[in-house]
């Protein structure tokens, strides 16, 4: 063999080594692309990233064309290599030869395009969407023959094959995409993403106010003193009741109240008049479905029963809000005016105060799947009614009850969490 026939038989070896690795790069890089960006992009007619969609819609004849044109490359570098190898080192060379080959297509055909294209599989996708395409047009018969091959073979071991599309995220996937997306995104952006999250594991009863904490006008009160109450109100809408709140008679809008307040012939029968039928909600019922109930009923507050018909809170549409942007008024204190820090690094928490917003506060891990507060946590841990200077430890949270009031916790001292001993 002539010295020029070597040296050719070398460029088409070396130039069988790249389109190996073009193959090797562009399997990874397509099946590592980001697929929600992909689509993203396809949305905004980005022409790249629609060929690159509509290759991995036909996933099987993508992954024929790539592999069989890998190993056409492989096998016809093998041979080149063998008959340089021989013509240099004689019979010796085919060992020698493919021990080489095999060095040089693992690291420069395989590892070194593969490990790019893993890091910029966007990049390397969109860069082998063309080419690809060309190949799949060419080589059709073939990739035909082998994707049927593998597609009967597959059937008889019950395989279904599908294109690569997007797989539904669940709400915990959901959470943890907007948690690494935080570069791309302004933390109060994020914080929101995730407060609407937690809308579909929270309930009418985590955000409520209350039975005890109602605001509401009673119709057996003096009229001077319900008169009072109707122009000192800090809330717009109020219930009306007979005695107790269980003896609802309806909602009440201020607004429609105020220009009749000061007519001498305004009386309870009148008052009666202007109010609004009551609209009352199951209790337990998630977030999103009140939030959408509220919509198609056209309302913004609502009592929350329980299975015997008792109302056991109020919530309002502002309540549900106020779970996604955080605090709108100021007319509810806020659960952070509920907790005061001591020097020895403890903290002062009132007993009513939500023991949602005290985790989501102090990032604590306080348990949230019984009571509503920390008083009612208390109570349930004990078993019975508190006592002052009790102390008791919840999820590793020492807490020290410091005042009782009606069978309540009024404060507790919380310390930091206590991390168990390791054996």
């Amino acid at each position: 063999m002539t010295h020029n026939s070597l040296w050719l038989l070398s460029g088409l070896l070396f130039f069988l080594i790249v389109v190996s690795g073009f193959f090797s790069g562009s399997e990874t890089g397509m099946m590592s692309v980001n697929r929600y960006r992909l689509r993203h992009l396809a949305y905004k007619k980005h022409r790249s990233a629609i060929r690159v969609q509509k290759l991995l819609e036909q996933i099987d004849k993508l992954l024929s064309v790539i592999l069989i044109g890998n190993t056409l490359a492989n096998l016809f570098a093998s041979s080149i290599a063998t008959i340089i190898a021989y013509q240099i080192w004689g019979e010796w060379g085919i060992l020698i030869g493919t021990i080489l080959l095999s060095i040089i297509v693992l690291v420069f055909a395989e590892v070194t395009p593969k490990t790019i294209a893993a890091s910029y599989p966007q990049k390397f996708a969109f860069a082998a969407a063309i080419p690809l395409k060309i190949l799949l047009l060419v080589m059709y018969p073939a990739v035909w023959l082998v994707s049927t091959s593998t597609k009967g073979l597959l059937k008889l071991f019950g395989i279904v094959t599908r294109g690569k599309t997007l797989e539904p995220l669940s709400g915990d996937e959901l959470r943890t995409l907007v948690q690494e997306s935080s570069q791309q995104i302004s933390d109060v952006h994020q914080d929101m993403l995730l407060r609407i999250l937690d809308l579909e594991k929270m309930t009418v009863d985590d955000v409520m106010i209350p039975r005890h904490q109602i605001v509401g006008i009673d119709l057996t009160q003096a009229w001077e003193k319900l008169i009072y109450r109707l122009t000192h109100a800090k809330h717009t809408r109020l219930p009306i009741y007979e005695d107790e709140i269980n003896g609802v008679i309806g909602i009440i809008n201020l607004r429609k109240v105020s220009t009749r307040l000061h007519d001498n012939n305004f009386k309870y029968e009148q008052l009666k008049q202007l109010t609004e039928e009551v609209y009352f909600v199951p209790e337990g019922t998630p977030l999103t479905t009140q939030l959408l109930n509220f919509r198609r009923e056209k309302r913004q507050l609502a009592l929350v029963v329980d299975e015997y018909g008792d109302i056991k809170g109020l919530v309002t549409v502002e309540d549900i809000l106020e779970e996604i942007v955080g605090e709108l008024t100021s007319e509810i204190p806020s659960v952070s005016k509920l907790v005061k820090a001591t020097q020895d690094g403890r903290y002062l928490v009132a007993g009513h105060a939500n023991l949602r917003e005290l985790n989501r506060l102090l990032n604590w891990e306080l348990p949230i799947n019984g009571p509503k507060t920390l008083s009612g946590l208390i109570i349930e841990y004990l078993e019975t009614m508190p006592v002052e200077s009790t102390c008791l430890k919840l999820n590793n949270y020492p807490i020290e009850i410091v005042s009782v009031e009606q069978n309540l916790v009024r404060q507790a001292i919380i310390s930091p969490l206590m991390l168990p001993l390791q054996e």
